[in-house]
């Protein structure tokens, strides 16, 4: 299912998580399509050649970080929420609560605080999640269970968004060849092959971006799916904002 279609030319991009693998390829995919702002956040500072990268300071599990850098960024059409962890390990409570930290809350106070710039401009919030939020992992399951939950937010800020002219894009990337995915025997996309899938999707307005050979096996069905189908039953029941009309 797509929304309207958008353009990077001349948009104010921020991407969290910027220092490396899909992140990193994200910033450098934007520039190339004459993005005219790119806010990094970054846990650590980040150093680019490009002058239009604005670094930020931006760890999504610090809400004083969170608070200082949206004071730093005066104008934002497009939002990528694409900080994430992956610790391993066997089922686990307080395994969990680390990857619901950054996966979860990371994302919800990273968007909600960012987001009346967002609604000003009427663009667009973007988040990486990853196949296993629609199907665990049985080796990664506190993984699996935060991207589940994150997947559903988007749905949940989709039905209210909409009517305020903000779409909303899900991310659902296969294995990918960066830090996180080291350990992994499986055949893996490029960092750089999955940020020009993931704008390309963008552009198009995509809700839901597969951007990698493994998880486009699934797009056509999960657009005719079950899935599909509830939600936008469900959104329908959301009126729109008259103030926002």
């Amino acid at each position: 299912m797509s929304t309207n279609s958008m353009t990077i030319e001349g948009k104010t991009v921020l991407v969290t998580g910027a220092n490396r693998g899909i992140g990193r390829a994200l910033v450098d995919e934007v520039l190339s399509r004459g993005a005219s702002r790119v806010y990094a956040g970054t846990r650590t500072p980040l150093s680019h050649t490009d002058g239009r990268v604005v670094p930020l300071t931006l760890d999504v599990t610090d809400r004083a970080q969170i608070r200082s850098a949206v004071e730093q960024v005066e104008s934002l059409d497009i939002l990528v929420s694409n900080a994430g962890v992956s610790l391993g390990g066997d089922l686990d409570r307080a395994v969990i609560d680390q990857h619901l930290a950054v996966n979860l809350f990371g994302t919800l106070d990273v968007i909600q605080t960012f987001l009346p710039l967002v609604i000003d401009a009427r663009g667009a919030v973007v988040s990486v999640l990853s196949l296993a939020a629609v199907a665990a992992v049985p080796f990664d399951p506190n993984y699996s269970i935060s991207k589940g939950a994150s997947l559903s937010l988007l749905q949940v800020l989709r039905g209210q968004l909409s009517p305020r002219g903000v779409s909303v894009h899900a991310v659902l990337p296969g294995p990918v060849d960066t830090d996180m995915t080291r350990h992994l025997d499986l055949p893996k996309a490029s960092a750089e092959s999955v940020a020009q899938a993931i704008v390309d999707g963008l552009e198009r307005g995509d809700e839901e971006i597969f951007p990698d050979p493994m998880s486009a096996a699934i797009a056509d069905g999960w657009s005719d799916g079950v899935v599909k189908a509830l939600e936008r039953q469900f959104a329908s029941y959301v009126e729109a904002d008259p103030v926002a009309s």
